[in-house]
């Protein structure tokens, strides 16, 4: 099995070509991208780039503030949306696509499913969101299948919990949302009043009809049979809830979607997933779930007893990437990820940009798009395990500037009708050439090129072993500044020695193998090791005896490898 490289798209903002987005300005004004501007040209493009999936990012359809009225597709209250486009994780139809990604808003669904059959043809695979943890306050299904039920409609509303509900509620009291909504203004847009009694759960786990503005006040919690007030969990009968999301996953993988990303995962309780993946995976046994997921003490459970097939690597590697770039902490932090993990390595996604956060050449983040690439190759190279990009990484967008509902802060809006300035560079009009693309971010691209497509096509980065240098080498020259971080990767056939310079300067370093590490690699004593510098093309051979002892002296450019 190839190693797996994900390529995330913000499918409302990849194909969009407006320059000058203003703020709070609808689709008309600011643009929206289309199912159809991922063309096939642009899949061959990415897929050559060493992607092997294509998370598209924001398909089902979810709360936007202005509908379609021809299509008696109804706008949602501004108050209870965030943004004027909305978060794609306040769903409010299921079984539907955003209409915004429609040329066509009444064939919608059809053009979705061309978008699916051009990412197979050109040999990619599909990864969508299934959002089980939370909907959007004013979710109302116009495509759920004869015999379903809608979210809610049968709920006893008299009672806080009952594990037949689809939501919780707060009996007697009134949702009241955020002071600060009610000064909510846009030019030109009246505000309507939003009424909810009784009050429901919340999506962030807050029971209480009182929100605040950090709170996911735009969304209603799910509920899977769990009774948070005393604790019980009720699974048996099976909650009504479970079957609705079963039937839905079933639906999608019908559509011939190859993977899941499960939003929140674990604030979903593990045995739903225990009940709902093999069932899913009996009719469609290729299927992928992958799980956004931040409490490691929780990851053997969603593994295991879960049923996941991989884990978000968040608070573990990606964290302390970003700890070392930003120069709070030293390399030994990424020896203690791994040594953490208690051996589910190979089953950890890695990435250093997603929807949810700073881009790396932001401000907030490292300010420079080249300070990544060290991050990159112990993300892609240091274990078996699935790597993800995320559009316009590759060319170093800053997402400078304030968007709308998110403000300034170093990320692409979600939230809002935007552009992506440096991704439009590289798309070129739709040409997706990057003819527009400074030298500099010409060799960015093709570096991230280079790197993807080496961990793709060589078996020591999807199958093989991963070996830790750092405890042998804490002393050495330039090992010791807490900058370089090295390690081997291998099979019967292949070995690698990698190295990563997380400094701002060229690295000269001093690196010993130790003999244990060689034995693990079947190196026989009294044999000449031969070494291929596959960075510069140079060749040398040293003595088994002479790297244990002497070591290789190795220079590694300013954020090199």
């Amino acid at each position: 099995m190839s190693k797996i490289i994900i390529y995330q798209i913000f499918t409302r903002l990849f194909g969009n070509t407006t320059t000058n987005c203003q703020l709070h300005a609808d689709r008309q004004q600011n643009g929206v991208g289309k199912f159809q501007d991922i063309t096939a040209s642009a899949l061959q493009e990415i897929k050559k780039l060493g992607i092997t999936h294509v998370w598209y990012t924001g398909i089902i359809e979810h709360a936007l503030v202005d509908g379609y009225s021809k299509q008696k597709i109804k706008g949602h209250n501004p108050l209870i949306v965030k943004g004027r486009a909305g978060s794609p994780y306040a769903i409010c139809d299921y079984y539907d696509v955003n209409p915004d990604l429609a040329v066509n808003v009444e064939n919608r669904m059809q053009e979705f499913e061309e978008l699916v059959t051009r990412t197979h043809k050109e040999g990619l695979k599909v990864i969508i969101d299934f959002v089980p943890n939370h909907l959007a306050r004013q979710y109302k299904s116009d495509k759920s299948p004869e015999g379903i039920s809608d979210f809610g409609a049968n709920d006893n509303t008299i009672k806080a919990f009952d594990n037949q509900n689809n939501f919780y509620y707060l009996p007697g009291n009134e949702l009241v949302l955020p002071n600060e909504l009610m000064h909510k203004t846009w030019e030109h847009y009246v505000f309507e009043s939003y009424t909810e009694f009784p009050a429901k759960a919340t999506g962030n786990d807050k029971f209480h009809h009182f929100l605040d503005i950090n709170d996911w006040y735009e969304t209603v919690k799910l509920n899977y049979g769990i009774n948070y007030q005393t604790g019980e969990r009720i699974f048996d009968p099976v909650p009504d809830t479970w079957n609705k999301m079963l039937d839905i996953l079933m639906y999608w993988a019908a559509k011939k979607v190859d993977a899941f990303r499960c939003d929140m995962a674990e604030m979903v309780p593990v045995e739903f997933w225990n009940w709902v993946i093999p069932k899913v995976k009996n009719q469609f046994p290729e299927i992928l779930f992958l799980a956004e997921i931040y409490n490691p003490v929780q990851y053997a459970n969603y593994l295991n007893f879960g049923y996941f097939d991989y884990l978000y690597d968040k608070v573990g590697l990606y964290d302390a990437v970003k700890r070392i770039i930003q120069e709070k902490a030293g390399v030994n932090d990424l020896t203690q990820c791994w040594q953490q993990l208690n051996g589910h390595d190979d089953k950890m996604l890695r990435f250093l940009e997603n929807h949810d956060e700073e881009r790396i050449a932001s401000r907030f983040f490292a300010g420079n798009p080249l300070a990544a690439i060290p991050g990159v190759v112990v993300s892609l190279m240091m274990n078996n395990g699935p790597f993800m990009l995320y559009f316009g990484q590759e060319v170093g967008e800053p997402a400078i500037g304030e968007s709308g509902f998110s403000g300034d802060d170093g990320r692409t809006t979600i939230f809002d009708y935007w552009n992506v300035p440096e991704h439009q560079k590289w798309m070129n009009n739709g040409k997706f050439d990057g003819a527009q693309l400074s030298l500099e971010q010409k060799q960015l691209r093709e570096t991230y090129k280079f790197l993807m497509n080496f961990a793709l096509e060589n078996e020591a980065f999807s199958e093989g072993k991963f070996y830790d240098l750092m405890w042998i080498n804490q002393q050495n020259e330039g090992m010791n500044s807490g900058k370089v971080f090295a390690f081997l990767r291998y099979t019967k056939s292949q070995q690698f020695l990698i190295l990563s310079n997380f400094s701002a300067n060229d690295t000269i370093v001093n690196l010993i193998i130790g003999e244990h590490a060689l034995q693990e690699m079947n190196y026989e004593r009294n044999k000449t090791i031969h070494l291929n510098n596959l960075t510069n093309g140079n060749q040398n051979q040293v003595s088994y005896s002479e790297i244990m002892t002497t070591g290789l002296k190795i220079k590694i450019p300013v954020y090199g490898y």
